[in-house]
């Protein structure tokens, strides 16, 4: 018979950890007499971060003395007392390989539900000074796992343990942690998983994002092999100016051989050794991917943007990387919104180059927005598109006389059952969503193209004010060059830092993370060129042309697309 042998609880502090501010619940501490167990929580306890902790799915957090045991010989220390590692309820009993999703158990006066394994987080790990544990947490098979609260009832320490009801299919906490992290999933167990009706929204969805992808995690920014490894040199095949500020430049390779397919939405990024020291890396949409066209708009502030336009000419040979992106068209029949403004045509232009091909037979909206008719490139261009296109309807505004708004977008009235694809300034990518989503569209059906850094994700941190990316503070590193393509900022890589994650970060580029130990893969990053070193070794590769950036340093140059 598993027993209660400890409830724990503590709210939200901030914590100091490498210079910055983390919220977190992860502190808890064992409390006398019995307490209340309610839908959300245990009384008297809280999280710090809910998009990852709490909520119904996750009221209380298990953990087993067991593994107690387990990680005090494998770092050969006292962990401390109970709630130590986060959970509310510490228990003799209940291992994670003999748990199944969807047990249910009584405990107390209170019922229970089992949902999922413990998030990965890098919480857990700062708790116990650890930094491993997070990887170490599903390696070992030892995540721990929540409770959803069926009865709410009071629980105390020495409370019996009873299973009322066995969860369908028998897939326990060890074998769906490791069906999602792991390598080399088994889909049959997946779709096992996804039959029991306990396992948590949030588990169901990354287990339909596995079986898309065909493999473990999916990748983030790039989901197929790059057509080529680092930058390769390709011809300039023809230069055609637009408008005033805007040039096109048909590419070609070297050898007189078809470059490789790109996918319309898909950006190329290039290296322009002449343009600066050091190197400056820029990314540019593919305008026509069928033509391999990029198109690149003279920028007040952009010295790299005016050398091109200025000094590349027919022959000349520029340095690219493979086509990549997940700004991408999608199959299906629902109508598609296409909306820019400025230079972010160039993206939605090449999809409505691949829609006219095919003679697209869905409602197709192209709605964009110029200064005037005379910095509205690609106008004709896109005229003909349309006309071969069975339903297509074009809508031209220029803000010198009527600004794109929510308010216009609603008289237009396109179909709420659309795919849309927006491109232009930050603002108004940020603008136009906002205003599609109000109007009714569903959020993830709403895809934007950024080409600036993307927004971070860095779970806990409660110090985000927000600076544009620098040199790190100190003297330069005496290491390989790190190239930010996104950012802009080349720096020298020194040995001080433990990852490329940690440079990135002591030079505010906006960086994504949630374990820091290879194992959840949101900082996954395309890694442009070069070559890393992994430390920790992740526990499922990243995607083909990525990389894991909280657990890689650089072997050589390296560009990231950050």
């Amino acid at each position: 018979m598993a027993t209660l042998l400890s409830v724990n609880v503590g709210m939200p502090k901030d914590v100091d950890w490498q210079g910055r501010t983390v919220h977190t619940g992860v502190w808890k501490a064992p409390v006398p007499g019995r307490r209340m167990v309610r839908r959300l929580n245990i009384d008297g306890d809280g999280q710090g971060d809910l998009d990852g902790h709490g909520g119904e799915q996750r009221a209380v957090l298990v953990y087993q003395t067991d593994s107690y045991a387990h990680w005090s010989k494998v770092f050969a220390k006292d962990l401390g007392g109970y709630g130590a590692f986060g959970e509310n309820f510490t228990v003799d009993g209940l291992p994670d390989d003999e748990v199944h999703i969807g047990d249910r158990y009584r405990i107390g006066d209170a019922e229970f539900e089992v949902t999922q394994p413990r998030v990965t987080c890098f919480r857990v790990g700062m708790r116990l000074e650890e930094p491993r544990l997070p990887a170490l947490l599903v390696g070992h098979h030892r995540p721990g796992f929540y409770l959803r609260v069926i009865t709410e009832g009071e629980v105390g320490a020495g409370d019996e343990i009873l299973r009322t009801r066995v969860g369908p299919h028998q897939v326990t906490v060890a074998e769906v942690d490791a069906l999602l992290y792991l390598p080399n999933p088994d889909h049959d167990r997946i779709r096992a998983a996804l039959d029991i009706p306990a396992l948590s929204p949030g588990w169901q969805a990354s287990f339909h994002d596995v079986l898309a992808g065909g493999g473990g995690l999916a990748p983030i920014p790039v989901g197929h092999e790059p057509a080529w490894r680092g930058f390769r040199k390709l011809r300039v095949d023809r230069v055609v100016p637009e408008t005033a500020s805007i040039t096109s430049f048909y590419l070609a390779g070297t050898d007189d051989q078809p470059l490789p397919p790109a996918q319309p939405g898909q950006y190329l990024t290039l290296r322009v050794p002449e343009a600066g020291d050091p190197v400056p890396v820029r990314s540019y949409s593919l305008s026509d991917p069928a033509a391999y066209r990029i198109t690149v708009k003279q920028e007040g502030h952009g010295s790299v943007s005016r050398w091109i336009c200025d000094h590349v000419k027919p022959g000349a040979l520029v340095e690219v990387a493979p086509a990549r992106g997940e700004f991408l068209l999608a199959d299906g029949t629902d109508p598609i919104l296409l909306i820019s403004a400025g230079i972010g045509v160039t993206p939605v232009l090449a999809m409505l180059h691949r829609l006219a091909a095919d003679r697209d037979q869905r409602q197709i909206w192209w709605i964009h927005t110029a200064h005037d008719a005379s910095h509205a490139a690609f106008a004709d261009e896109t005229r003909a598109l349309i006309a071969a296109l069975p339903n297509a309807h074009e809508h031209l505004f220029w803000s010198t006389e009527t600004r794109l708004t929510g308010a216009v977008l609603d008289s237009l009235a396109p179909p709420k059952d659309a795919d849309a694809y927006v491109c232009g300034p930050e603002s108004f990518m940020d603008d136009i969503s906002t205003a599609l989503v109000d109007y009714g569209m569903k959020p993830n059906r709403v895809r934007t193209e950024l080409f600036a850094a993307r927004s971070a994700i860095n779970p806990g941190i409660t110090d985000k004010t927000r600076r544009q990316p620098h040199p790190p503070e100190g003297p330069p590193g005496t290491g390989p060059a790190v190239t930010f393509a996104r950012s802009g900022l080349t720096i020298p890589w020194s040995d001080d830092r433990r990852s490329l994650l940690e440079l990135a970060e002591s030079c505010d580029v906006p960086t994504r993370w949630s374990c820091r130990t290879g194992v959840c893969h949101t900082c996954e990053t395309a890694l442009l060129s070069g070559d890393v070193d992994f430390d920790p070794e992740p526990l499922e590769p990243a995607g083909p042309g990525n990389t894991l950036i909280c657990c890689s340093r650089p072997r050589g140059e390296v560009v990231l697309d950050l």
